[in-house]
């Protein structure tokens, strides 16, 4: 395809690289009756964020419930994957290289400033910039300038003590109020796709001042406030009356309540006392859609899990390592367990990404070591043997307790027992923030459990973000030059199809090195309460919030 100058927004850019949804709605409850928005406060099961509501620190399901509601980005999407612009009146360019993004007027943040430019430019800069830390700093790294603001590192990898060359991104100039350009190290055409995602959303001149407290108490341009947040219980989403985008709220607030099991959460949901569950915990897999009839939502999402391999278990490294890596993928029998354990809620996997996106296969070469083949997978594991031995030390696959992952990685571990001979343990760790910290820390002694919800619908996104050198959600410290290079092809082709096939060919690598077992893609399941009405779970496996109406 020819670059050429395109507009972003009205369907514009509409996914030409995602499937289309289908999302679901309904519900017996009672809004206004004259199309008005309805004032009940609908109650969400969560969790407790890890980290401060900082958008560029924000990469897990309990924190984006937050930060998705209280933020406004360029563009956002809808139940069904559609961009749609929100603060952006246009994002242009003649080559995908240099883009002029032009923003609307009359926005403000809810403390009454106003969104401008600057805005977006001074929060980009500070997620970019090397010592501040940020979880998705990676997002960045398409734009030029983005090596001068990381950390200095020797050949080891290791900090050189220096300050970065620069403090902001040479590719992000300020024009006015209302017009910033982006300029990239290279043309790509997906990037005004990503822009809905909270590493680009803007930031309030507040938040510089303090970030520390701004974490806390967090200023936004969304649809909603952040009213009250009682750690480990309770956040409170109010509706934002300065918001001037297309997401009306059509209810009188959110309260996501944080739960530690799931099954808490959806016999809450059967009682009366709780509006929404976005997970529907195993154990009512089988019964779920009879209870609760055209209140449950069951339908394809945007998400895969894996079992994720640290660079640092030195069992798992080098040649014997990637034989052990084989050997235990081949040793999970996937179809048996999305049948028994999930119903068939879930998909075995035969990729890297989703059913759900445009360029999803079954058919890549190396995807043969997710078919479940124990006599293989045995012989793989002597073969480790023989170059170093295991010993008598259990493999774990750690996991959070607080949700219901052990009801699947027991029957993983049985097969795993089974077919290579060895111990296998779920390493349980007893809140979702407690197994984070220790992941992030490096303290996880075998292997780990990972599930990604893609931030926005495209192949890229299940790949770099996970899996490029550095990438913020790259958990297992992961690196090969190779796959960076190939991702980095396939980014800056502007052909749809040409880098659809470039995407491909960069998951032949990761099945050459088995960075991370892909399991199985996840459906969206969750239900809602005869209290409330227009729900609808969209693409990612979020419910729209801000859409569902509950009479007082």
């Amino acid at each position: 395809m020819t670059p050429r100058k395109r507009l972003v927004g009205l369907g514009a850019f509409a996914l030409a690289s995602s499937l289309v949804l289908t999302a679901c709605g309904g519900g017996g409850g009672d809004d206004t009756g004259d199309g008005g928005a309805s004032t009940g406060i609908v109650t969400v099961g969560n969790g407790e964020p890890q980290n401060p509501i900082i958008p560029t620190m924000t990469n897990e399901t309990f924190g984006s419930k937050v930060t998705s509601n209280i933020f406004a980005g360029l563009v956002y999407y809808d139940a069904e994957g559609v961009v749609h612009n929100e603060v952006a009146e246009s994002i242009e360019s003649d080559d995908n290289q240099v883009w002029t993004i032009t923003l609307k007027d009359g926005w403000e943040f809810s403390d009454g400033t106003p969104v401008t430019a600057q805005s977006f430019v001074d929060a980009w800069n500070y997620g970019a910039y090397g010592p501040n830390a940020q979880n998705l700093s990676y997002f960045f790294e398409p734009i030029e300038g983005f090596a001068d603001v990381q950390v200095p590192t020797d050949d080891a990898g290791e900090p050189t003590g220096e300050d970065p060359a620069a403090d902001t991104l040479s590719g992000l100039e300020v024009v006015s109020d209302t017009e910033f350009t982006a300029t990239l190290s290279q043309p790509e055409s997906d990037f005004p796709l990503r822009l809905g995602y909270s590493a680009f959303y803007p930031l309030p001149e507040s938040f510089f001042d303090d970030p520390e407290a701004f974490g806390e108490d967090p200023i936004g341009n969304g649809p909603y406030v952040l009213e009250n947040w009682e750690h480990n219980s309770l956040i409170e989403l109010r509706p934002n009356e300065t918001y001037a985008g297309e997401r009306e709220v059509q209810n009188g607030g959110v309260d996501l309540v944080a739960y530690t099991d799931e099954d808490s959460a959806y016999n809450d949901l059967l009682d009366g006392n709780l509006d929404i569950v976005t997970n529907v915990p195993a154990s009512a897999f089988g019964t779920f859609e009879d209870e609760l009839g055209d209140r449950a939502v069951n339908q394809p999402a945007a998400v895969i899990q894996v079992i994720n391999v640290p660079e640092y278990n030195e069992k798992l490294k080098g040649e014997a390592g990637l034989l052990r890596r084989q050997a235990i993928s081949m040793a999970i029998d996937r179809e048996a367990i999305t049948e028994t354990v999930f119903s068939g809620s879930r998909t075995p996997a035969t990729d890297f990404t989703s059913p759900v996106i445009n360029g999803w296969s079954e058919d890549l070469e190396g995807n043969e070591v997710l078919d479940y083949n124990p006599e293989e997978a045995k012989a793989l594991w002597d073969e480790a043997e023989a170059i170093e031995p295991w010993g008598d030390e259990p493999l774990y696959i750690a996991s959070n307790a607080d949700s219901d992952h052990q009801s699947w990685i027991d029957p993983t571990c049985n097969g795993i027992r089974d077919t290579l001979g060895i111990d296998c343990e779920f390493d349980a760790y007893p809140t979702f923030d407690e197994f984070l910290d220790a992941r992030d820390n490096e303290e996880i002694k075998g292997l780990f459990r990972g599930g990604w919800q893609a931030d926005y619908p495209a192949m890229s996104n299940f790949l770099g973000p996970i899996y490029g050198t550095g990438a913020g959600s790259n958990d297992m410290g992961y690196s090969s030059e190779e796959f960076d290079a190939k991702l980095k092809e396939a980014n800056g082709e502007s052909d749809p199809d040409t880098a659809i096939e470039l995407y491909k060919e960069a998951q032949t690598i990761l099945f050459q090195d088995l960075p991370g077992i892909p399991l199985w893609y996840n459906n969206a399941t969750g239900g809602w309460s005869e209290a409330v009405d227009n729900v609808v779970f969209g693409w990612d496996s979020d419910p729209i919030l801000y859409q569902v109406t509950k009479s007082e």
